[in-house]
C-alpha cells in the first residue's frame, strides 16, 4: 500500500484537531450570570460619557448583561435626549425609593436591582458584581424561539419558594451613536451600548419551574436589534405602583437580528 500524501495526512490531522476543539467547546459549560447592570444617564450630562464608555467595556463580559437607560430630567438643560425615555427616570425614582436612599443621579448604575454606584466608578461596580456573584441568581432564566413566539423557562436555582415575580422583556440596541449640538455635550457623538427600547411584562413567577410564553413581537421596538429577559421582584407604593426591587434571573435574546 503506498503511503498517503503528505497534504491529505496533514488535512485529516487539522480536521481531527477541530473535531477535538469542537467537542471540548461543547462539553465547557457556559459561565453563569453575575449581574445585571442598568446605567443611568443622560446625553445632556457632560459627567455620563466616561460611565457610558464604562459600560459599553462591561457589556463585552459574557457573565454580565449590562444596560442603558437613559432619562429625560435633563432635557430642560438645552439638549433633549434622543434616546431618552420618562419610563426609565420613573424607573430610577422607584428604586432609590424601594432601597429608602432617595438617590437618584446621573450617571448612576443599580446593580441587581438592589444596590447603586457611581455609573464611572469601576471598582465600586466591581465590588457589588462580586458580592452578588457569591450567593448568584436565585431564577435560571431559558430562552427558545419557535413558531413565532418566544418561550421564556424559568426554574429555581435552589429549593422552590413562594416569591412573586414579574418576567418583563427590555428591547434593546447593541450599539447607538448620537451627535449632541447643544448643551453640556455640544460638539460630542456619544456612544452607547444596549440602549433599552421599552420594557414589557409578559407574565409572573411564582418560585417554582415555568414556562412563559410572549409573541415575538415584545421583544422588538423601533431600532431594537435583540432584547434581553429580566425576572425582578416588585411591590406597590402607597400610590399602587409597583416598583421594581430585586432581580432574581436574566437573559439575553438575540445580539442582533
Amino acid at each position: 500500500m503506498s503511503p498517503r500524501p503528505r497534504h491529505l495526512a496533514a488535512t485529516v490531522a487539522a480536521f481531527a484537531l477541530g473535531m477535538a476543539a469542537a467537542q471540548a467547546l461543547a462539553q465547557t459549560p457556559a459561565k453563569p450570570l453575575k449581574a445585571v447592570i442598568e446605567l443611568f444617564t443622560s446625553q445632556g450630562c457632560s459627567s455620563c460619557p466616561p460611565a457610558d464608555a464604562l459600560v459599553a467595556e462591561l457589556a463585552k463580559d459574557p457573565e454580565l448583561i449590562a444596560l442603558t437607560l437613559p432619562v429625560t430630567y435633563w432635557d430642560y438643560l438645552g439638549w433633549k435626549d434622543t434616546l431618552g425615555k420618562d419610563s426609565f427616570a420613573k424607573r430610577q425614582k422607584f428604586y432609590a425609593k424601594a432601597r429608602g436612599d432617595g438617590q437618584v443621579y446621573t450617571p448612576q448604575v443599580v446593580i441587581n436591582g438592589a444596590t447603586h454606584a457611581i455609573g464611572s466608578e469601576r471598582a465600586e461596580i466591581e465590588k457589588a458584581v462580586n458580592q452578588f456573584a457569591t450567593t448568584g441568581f436565585a431564577a435560571k432564566v431559558s430562552l427558545k424561539e419557535e413558531n413565532g413566539a418566544l418561550q421564556i423557562q424559568v426554574a429555581p436555582t435552589g429549593s422552590e419558594s413562594e416569591t412573586t415575580a414579574g418576567i418583563w422583556i427590555l428591547p434593546t440596541t447593541h450599539q447607538a451613536a448620537v451627535p449632541v449640538t447643544r448643551g453640556e455635550n455640544q460638539g460630542r457623538t456619544l456612544a452607547y451600548a444596549n440602549v433599552v427600547r421599552g420594557m414589557v411584562r409578559v407574565g409572573e413567577w411564582a418560585g417554582k419551574e415555568a414556562t412563559v410564553t410572549a409573541p415575538l413581537s415584545a421583544t422588538q421596538a423601533p431600532e431594537a436589534d435583540g432584547y434581553v429577559v429580566v425576572v425582578q421582584t416588585e411591590r406597590p407604593n402607597k400610590y399602587g405602583y409597583m416598583m421594581p426591587g430585586a432581580i432574581l434571573g436574566a437573559a439575553k435574546g438575540l445580539a442582533k437580528r
